[in-house]
């Protein structure tokens, strides 16, 4: 188990990983934690049609962070402005030291140092707890980009909670 006040969940990469995250963050602020950030509300649409779309956890703000390309496309869809407007709810968050930060994914623009990747590296260096999802794929470039192997999470609840019970400083009670 991880001791560090930021981790990945590693997931298959298919969007599994989505819900886990929104019913954590739902569970943590039921349990009075402020948590802040953006998770995915819809991911990659097959026939290329529908955006996707990241929510700020707090306000309910939705961004758009895809492009239509056309059917047939095979280049990523990611928007860089999409991705610029929503960084906005991350560099709020560290102003506001909120008890944790949930990105909804470190992917091929943080593993090139694009995306999220500046304001992650900013939660983390001010020590804000950060959670996020990292697939396979991307696995190495996340433990390079935090400086450790040891910052993954299985994809289960239970670690979830274990890792955020573990926060030095985490608000109340131990979630159980």
């Amino acid at each position: 188990m991880t001791s560090f006040p930021f981790a990945a969940v590693l997931h298959a990469g298919r969007g599994e990983g989505n819900e886990l995250l929104w019913q954590f963050c739902k569970r943590l602020q039921l349990a009075g934690w402020r948590v802040r950030g953006l998770l995915t509300t819809r991911g990659k649409d097959p026939d290329g049609r529908l955006p996707m779309l990241i929510r700020d956890v707090h306000d309910g703000h939705s961004y758009a962070i895809s492009q239509p390309l056309g059917p047939g496309s095979l280049a990523c869809s990611l928007d860089p402005g999409g991705l610029a407007q929503a960084s906005a709810v991350l560099r709020r968050s560290l102003a506001e030291s909120p008890d944790l930060v949930l990105v909804n994914r470190f992917g091929a623009m943080e593993a090139s140092g694009r995306g999220f990747a500046q304001e992650m590296l900013a939660l983390m260096s001010e020590g804000i707890p950060l959670l996020t999802l990292v697939s396979p794929q991307y696995q190495a470039d996340w433990q390079r980009f935090t400086g450790t192997p040891d910052a993954i999470l299985p994809f289960e609840e239970s670690a979830l909670l274990d890792w955020a019970n573990a926060l030095p400083n985490r608000p109340g009670e131990p979630l159980a």
